[in-house]
């Protein structure tokens, strides 16, 4: 091996990430989860983080890559670039995430549209666990910050509740689309693929996942990641300044966001507004109701609201464990 190479070698492997096999399965792994969290509308990958651990990893990872990382590129200071950014931890991460959305995109469209009431129930269930495991992290739990919950909750339930607009189809508003949604990826409670919903281009993209590499559906997606790229470099900043500067505020405010997210994930909806796009019906206003009867589907959606719950438990207390 050439004195590059090894020098190559000991400057991946001394950046943060995962230090021997089992590590990287596990980090792709919730990866994975992120992944068919975020095509959700309505479910967050930030809260997935924040279940597994590595929520305060992940930002400092998008973080990492900066203008000392793209100048040392530039200038072919690979050993540098290397040194610089987190990228044993972002590129296990981000295969599991780029595999569960490109695999589950499909199935994902397929449950909403034919168990939507099963498929709500799970996640009301993930996400109401998740509150408790994110809350956890609020200290001290004052009025101050009592208040910051409050607020955050108020926010993202109106911002849910909005009704998704018409919107053009033009590739510089594709990316704009992809720099809004990737900053929900990290912000637990909001969801990326809720905000696509909002703008009107949740099934434009995840059409053009189910076939990534007809050349116009490659284009589309080419410049919704460029635009995902930009988004999350620069809103990561911000929220490393105030997760390091305000933690427990801000992290009130992120549970807060949580619980505003449960008026989109409940379970029984009855539809107040509609249209038909491409002759397929879009459900554009919904209001929640409760159940008409306790039956069997009932049933069966407490069970999964209970299996929610007790896959984030297990996953809290795995990630204990590894950390």
């Amino acid at each position: 091996m050439s004195g590059s190479q090894t020098n190559l070698r000991a400057a991946f492997m001394a950046s943060p990430g995962p230090c021997n096999l089992r590590e990287a399965v596990l980090l792709c792994l919730k990866g994975v989860c992120m992944g068919g969290a975020d095509i959700i509308p309505g479910v967050s990958g930030g809260t997935i983080a924040f279940i597994t651990g590595i929520y305060t990893q992940l930002v400092d990872a998008i973080r990492s890559v900066d203008a000392l990382f793209v100048r040392r590129l530039l200038r072919l200071d690979f050993t540098g670039a290397l040194a610089e950014v987190h990228l044993r931890f972002l590129a296990c991460l981000l295969f599991g995430i780029l595999a569960a959305v490109v695999s589950m995109a499909g199935v994902m469209n397929y449950m909403l549209n034919v168990h939507p009431v099963e498929i709500w129930s799970l996640f009301f269930g993930l996400i109401a666990a998740s509150i408790f495991v994110v809350g956890k992290e609020i200290n001290p739990l004052n009025a101050v910050n009592g208040v910051l919950i409050l607020l955050g909750a108020a926010g993202c339930y109106f911002l849910v509740g909005m009704i998704p607009v018409s919107t053009p189809e033009t590739l510089s508003f594709i990316f704009l689309c992809g720099a809004i949604a990737i900053c929900a990826m990290i912000l637990p409670g909001i969801s990326g693929a809720f905000l696509l919903l909002m703008l009107g281009k949740y099934e434009y993209v995840t059409r053009t996942l189910k076939n990534p590499f007809l050349w116009d559906n490659f284009v589309i997606l080419a410049v919704f990641a460029a635009g995902a790229v930009v988004g999350i470099v620069l809103f990561s900043r911000v929220l490393h300044y105030l997760l390091h500067r305000w933690h427990a505020a801000t992290v009130s405010v992120l549970t807060g966001f949580m619980i505003g997210a449960l008026r989109k994930v409940w379970p029984w909806k009855e539809v107040l507004e509609s249209t038909v796009i491409r002759g397929k019906i879009h459900v554009l206003r919904t209001q929640n109701v409760l159940p008409d009867a306790f039956d069997g589907g009932v049933a069966l959606a407490l069970g999964l609201f209970v299996v929610g719950v007790l896959v984030v438990i297990v996953l809290e207390r795995l990630s204990n464990r590894a950390n």
